[in-house]
């Protein structure tokens, strides 16, 4: 970054545009893990971090509305951070909640979101809130509310056995955690339903556009549901495509695993209702968020019984195999309904500023 360069909403919108300003500016200071060797580091960009076989995460949430179609910022903040202890393979054991609260919010409001967020952590299966902060600022020094979540897990049940059968047809698998670099060609990449439905709902309650009761964000927790398909073994990564969608987690899959990706158009799935309203706004599926679905990269022995396994979830009901990686080539290319292909690039940002 130039030095007199300053921060824009495109900063922390999940594209190539903040991956770069973490790079450059984040990790140069705060990459030294002074001696220390952590199993899953900083500078790994995973969605949480592992130290002594603890899994750490954090994240700050100030999505506008607050209360849109399918969730509000409780619901979300509780099912995003624990979706992030959850995709690397851990079981959420807890979390902490902090909240920034503008001076005249209404206190009826803040009742409800507690109340989404306890609901949240009893659908996650109990995990719970136990430590916390609240501060107040004056009048527009905040937009509302802002929400900070941060959780903690340990490695889950069925990990260790997942990967074990992953090392019975891959030998060489080195990996202990469910992280970005363990990809390899041949792998099938599925995703657990539908994509698109988180931004389209925000936009959907900023905009009158008219579309507002056939469209709802699939913000959920998922863990429950990736412990089961854990169960069933081949699993060499997980991500959930939150801000920048499912063309930045799959760049991101390129990039750290030096592998091609071939996706099958056809074959990812979007609403019909999610479809519509993109096709008015001009905006891609691809590059919208998510807070209910995650992708697997799933070695090819053991995907249709994953598949099969997902798809008897709650949450997975609508998973499809949408692809592979492949060393024919070192990026991400989508085979198109007519026969063509393209290659799918890194957004600069998630289209929807303030989506989460």
């Amino acid at each position: 970054m130039r030095q007199d360069e300053v921060i824009t909403l495109a900063h922390g919108a999940g594209g190539a545009v903040m991956h770069n300003m973490i790079k450059s500016v984040i990790l140069k200071h705060l990459n030294n893990s002074n001696g220390k060797v952590f199993e899953v580091p900083l500078d790994s960009l995973e969605d949480a971090g592992v130290a002594d076989g603890t899994v750490f995460t954090t994240d700050s949430y100030t999505v506008k509305p607050l209360f849109f179609p399918g969730g509000d910022i409780g619901r979300l903040a509780v099912a995003g951070t624990l979706n992030d202890i959850a995709v690397l393979g851990a079981d959420p054991l807890a979390l902490s909640s902090a909240l920034i609260i503008e001076e005249g919010f209404a206190i009826n409001d803040l009742e409800k979101i507690m109340e989404s967020m306890k609901l949240t952590c009893k659908e996650a299966g109990g995990v719970g809130i136990i430590t916390g902060d609240t501060k107040v600022v004056e009048r527009g020094a905040v937009d509302n509310l802002i929400i900070t979540t941060s959780a903690i897990g340990t490695k889950g049940e069925f990990l260790d056995r997942n990967i074990s059968i992953v090392k019975k047809f891959r030998p060489s698998f080195d990996s202990t955690w469910l992280v970005d670099t363990n990809i390899k060609s041949g792998d099938k990449i599925m995703v657990s339903g539908t994509i698109g439905d988180h931004g389209c709902a925000i936009m959907s309650a900023r905009g009158n556009y008219g579309f507002e009761s056939n469209i709802e964000s699939d913000v959920r927790p998922l863990n429950k549901m990736i412990s089961s398909v854990l169960e069933i073994g081949g699993i060499v990564n997980i991500k959930d495509p939150t801000r920048g969608g499912l063309s930045n987690l799959l760049n991101e899959w390129s990039e750290k695993s030096h592998i091609g990706i071939l996706l099958q158009e056809d074959k990812v799935p979007v609403r019909e209702g999610v479809k519509a309203a993109l096709g008015f706004l001009g905006l891609d599926a691809f590059e919208l968020s998510n807070e209910g679905k995650v992708c697997f990269a799933v070695l090819a022995e053991k995907a249709e019984e994953v598949l099969q396994a997902l798809r008897q979830t709650k949450e997975g009901k609508d998973a499809m195999i949408i692809g592979e990686a492949t060393d024919e080539f070192d990026v991400v290319v989508l085979e198109t309904a007519v026969g063509g292909r393209r290659i799918i690039r890194e957004s600069a940002g998630d289209p929807v500023p303030r989506i989460c």
